[in-house]
């Protein structure tokens, strides 16, 4: 009997208390599909809530929209959301084209009119970053504020050589291969089973020509432009030797109205590994904006 006892505790333990990247109750799996059209690209979404202004998840390279799903129920009945797959990712068409910033912005801006969204607050993960950033120079009156997650507002390098030889890492028939492992180094040894192999899932889904199209695009010097950001804007960043005081003063002086902040313990992925800690800040800066109910 005590044994028993002892198993129920332990089981209740385990559900209050999830460990590290572990999905909870999860609204967005449950929510239905939608599909928007973006010239002649299905793009697929999903929506919670009402309202015609909306904060609009965005994904990284490699990945979908479930990446998310730690988010959609701390903000579920709060504010209006919207997650995307960008065009050639998760369920959205993938067909042979080259996936640049402008696509995956027209792809966004698809997604907005079909779900009746006037005005967004873009968060973007990763490559997200300068997807919303060419959204917002495309759509300015569309864009009510931004938030970048771990992602650059400059590029590594302008270094062509330096660029082909990153980029040469990644070919068709080795990708499956290559890529999983390219995103999985980044994470923490402790980060649980389950979330790597979350990770490696859509890294192993994602259509190699997508990916590859996607990461030279993205690489291309005239997506970076230094225009500033005249929109509120947040950074929820990983503290790491990467992003220097030099970077953090660039930041700053791009985005004048910039909520710079970083946390420990994280990796790339930090959304995925301290949801609650991730969501707070999300959500500080969302009352901030007049959006939380």
């Amino acid at each position: 009997m005590r044994c028993s006892l002892g198993l129920v505790l332990s089981v209740l333990t385990l559900s209050l208390n999830p460990a590290r990247g572990a999905a909870p109750a999860d609204v967005l799996d449950k929510a239905p599909s939608k599909f928007a059209k973006s010239g002649d690209l299905k793009v697929h979404y999903k929506s919670l809530g009402e309202g015609t202004t909306a904060v609009v998840f965005i994904h990284g390279w490699c990945c979908n929209l479930g990446v998310w799903r730690d988010q959609a129920p701390a903000l579920a009945d709060k504010v209006r959301t919207v997650f995307i797959d960008l065009p050639g990712y998760g369920k959205s068409d993938h067909p042979k084209i080259d996936y640049t910033m402008d696509v995956f912005a027209k792809g966004v801006d698809a997604v907005l009119k079909d779900a009746g969204v006037d005005k967004a607050v873009l968060a973007g993960h990763s490559m997200g970053t300068p997807v919303v950033r060419q959204f917002y120079r495309l759509f300015p009156d569309k864009t009510k504020a931004l938030i970048f997650v771990d992602g650059s507002l400059r590029p590594f390098t302008k270094d062509p050589a330096e660029i082909e030889k990153f980029t040469s890492m990644f070919k068709e028939e080795t990708f499956k291969e290559t890529a999983p492992k390219f995103l999985t180094s980044m994470l923490p040894r402790d980060t649980p089973m389950a979330l790597r192999e979350r990770i490696e899932t859509m890294v192993g889904d994602t259509t190699p020509q997508v990916a590859i199209s996607s990461m030279r695009n993205m690489l291309d010097e005239k997506w970076w432009k230094d225009d500033p950001v005249k929109v509120p804007a947040q950074a929820l960043m990983a503290k790491s030797l990467f992003w220097t005081d030099e970077y953090k003063e660039f930041a700053k002086k791009l985005v004048p109205d910039l909520d710079y902040r970083e946390f420990d313990g994280v990796s790339h992925f930090l959304f995925m590994e301290k949801p609650k800690e991730i969501n707070e800040a999300l959500a500080e800066f969302l009352k901030k904006q007049g959006l939380l109910k």
